[in-house]
């Protein structure tokens, strides 16, 4: 007895503990598997073709909303005159966006959308719904323009589309005139500006209408002076005006010599060591002609080219390798070049040069001295006459290591010398804003990766704001660089973060990267010298800042940019 009442205790024990168990579990909630908010079960519904391309993406239709169609346009690529067949309709592959715990049966993967397909839609509360679910080739509704322009004249049209007009800033008499019309894919144009020279010295209305035949909008072009922004470039207005590919549109065939670019107004001029200049028009990036630089022409000699701000082209060597350093301007695409400076000072110089201002007035020149400390040499042009054959030497400070053969300066003002300056150099790889008065750097941004080499800069003021444009050069086969920045620098509040990872305040715009270098072109041409440039002119109105920037090997690029009140 003394033996067992021990395990009739313990089976009493166990009994009342399980008994507890029971009742504190019966006490819980179950677990709720069906979400607090019930959606719509079925978001969304598309279609692609049997080869995997396009999507189409299906609406509920039908009085009692049991309907689903998915619209596929009457040609794809749309951009293509490939008419889609019912043919194509009826292996089509569909897939369904579902809420959590929503069933559709039978289970999605190919429907012949010529037919009607019902699935039945379980949502989480397991109530059920049927819908039908059909194709249907439609023609497009779009009507719209998206770029006007009228190449003889000049002139590109500021599409207002909220308003449906178009303005073109022209204060002359306009001659009657072609247009370069972009409207939506398969629609018509009434009357047609592409074929029918048309007079826009008086409002014209043109009419869009859609491949649906029924859409229509109508524009309004007008010839006007709008009102500007008070301030700096219309947020928005980028437009890529042209890029164009240095061997194969334009005929550059030597590689890694193409260094320069120089901005006149009235055209673009790249330079191309031991060559003739060419010279491209400035809104469309088609080469007009070459400059003849007879004697100059070497690939020490003619080695790199800017421009002033009438228009006025300056070409510089490279000393000492090719003697004194020399300088010879270009007044006009058809003067013959003459000599401006010869200086033999005995120093690295001539990868770079810079001028603010117009050598027919007030001027500030400036080139880099290379691999010797921070120093530049600056020549001064007051009323048109240069000031001395021998440079000032300034004596720059702040940067860490300074740079050896890339570096760029241009001075914001063309006639203060203690005015303040920009710096794009390597081996820094920093983009420095400078004290005119003290030169020393006032700021300067975070180090971008040394992988890629910042060379060109240059500086405009602008519809009352100041801007500056740098570049970041890739000199390798891998990597992706080949970037241009462009800053408002009115104050230097912003000018601070990093441009690599699009930390810096005071940029308003980049180019898309690694899209227009040596290593973008086919075949890909290494651009093996780690060269190219930039340049900004404002057109003669004031309504338009325009940005050009050059990857030797690669594509010269215009972008423009506008400060009109819309």
């Amino acid at each position: 007895m003394e033996i067992t009442r021990p395990k009739m205790m313990n089976r009493n024990i166990i009994a009342i503990i399980m008994g507890l168990l029971i009742i504190i579990s019966g006490c819980q909630e179950p677990e709720d598997l069906i979400p607090s908010v019930s959606r719509n079960g079925i978001n969304s519904i598309k279609a692609k073709f049997d080869d995997g391309t396009g999507e189409f993406t299906g609406y509920i239709s039908g009085n009692d909303s049991s309907s689903i169609v998915i619209p596929i346009p009457y040609f794809f690529p749309e951009s293509s005159d490939n008419q889609v067949t019912e043919a194509q309709l009826k292996h089509m592959r569909v897939s369904a966006n579902l809420d959590d715990n929503v069933l559709v049966e039978p289970s999605l993967l190919y429907m012949d959308l010529t037919q009607e397909n019902t699935i039945t839609v379980t949502d989480q509360l397991k109530q059920r719904k049927q819908y039908t679910v059909t194709g249907q080739i439609v023609k497009s509704s779009a009507a719209f323009i998206t770029d006007f322009k009228l190449p003889s004249l000049g002139l590109a049209g500021v599409i207002n589309e909220s308003a449906k007009t178009i303005s073109l800033v022209a204060l002359e008499e306009l001659e009657p005139a072609l247009a370069e019309v972009t409207i939506s894919y398969h629609a018509t144009i009434s009357p047609d500006p592409r074929t029918t020279a048309l007079n826009y010295n008086q409002d014209l209305q043109l009419t869009v209408t859609a491949h649906d035949g029924t859409t229509q909008n109508v524009y309004t072009v007008k010839k006007e002076v709008p009102n500007k922004l008070n301030y700096g470039i219309r947020a928005g207005s980028a437009k890529l005006l042209f890029a164009k590919k240095l061997k194969a549109d334009l005929g550059i065939t030597v590689d890694n010599l193409t260094g320069g670019i120089a901005a006149t107004g009235d055209y673009v001029v790249i330079n191309t060591r031991n060559e003739n200049s060419i010279y491209i028009d400035p809104k469309t990036g088609e080469k007009v002609g070459e400059i003849e630089l007879g004697d100059i022409k070497g690939s020490l000699s003619n080695f790199y080219n800017t421009a002033d701000d009438d228009g006025n082209i300056l070409i510089c060597n490279l000393a000492p390798n090719a003697g004194s350093f020399k300088v010879w301007k270009v007044t006009s695409v058809t003067s013959t070049p003459e000599l401006m400076i010869e200086w033999n000072g005995g120093v690295a110089i001539g990868r770079k040069l810079s001028i603010q201002g117009s050598i027919d007035s007030d001027a500030i020149i400036t080139a880099p001295i290379l691999a010797a400390g921070q120093q530049i040499a600056r020549w001064t042009v007051t009323g048109g006459v240069l000031s001395s054959q021998t440079p000032e030497i300034v004596k720059m400070s702040g940067l860490a290591k300074g740079w050896t053969t890339n570096a760029d300066v241009i001075y914001t003002s063309g006639s203060d010398v203690n005015s303040d300056f920009f710096v794009a150099s390597y081996s820094d790889n920093t983009f420095a804003w400078v004290n005119g008065s003290t030169n020393a750097v006032r700021k300067a941004l975070d180090v971008i990766s040394t992988n890629y080499i910042p060379n060109a800069v240059d500086y405009i003021q602008f519809n009352n704001a100041g801007y500056t444009t740098l570049n970041w050069v890739n000199s390798f086969s891998w990597g992706a660089s080949d970037a241009v920045w462009l800053l408002d620098v009115t104050s230097d509040a912003n000018f601070a973060g990093n441009l690599d990872t699009k930390t810096c305040p005071a940029v308003i715009w980049e180019c898309e990267r690694n899209v227009y270098g040596g290593k973008s072109v086919s075949p890909a041409v290494v651009n093996g010298n780690g060269t190219g440039d930039v340049a900004l002119t404002v057109s003669e109105d004031g309504y338009y800042l325009y940005l050009y920037f050059m990857f030797t090997n690669g594509y010269v690029v215009g972008y423009q940019f506008d400060c009109i009140d819309i």
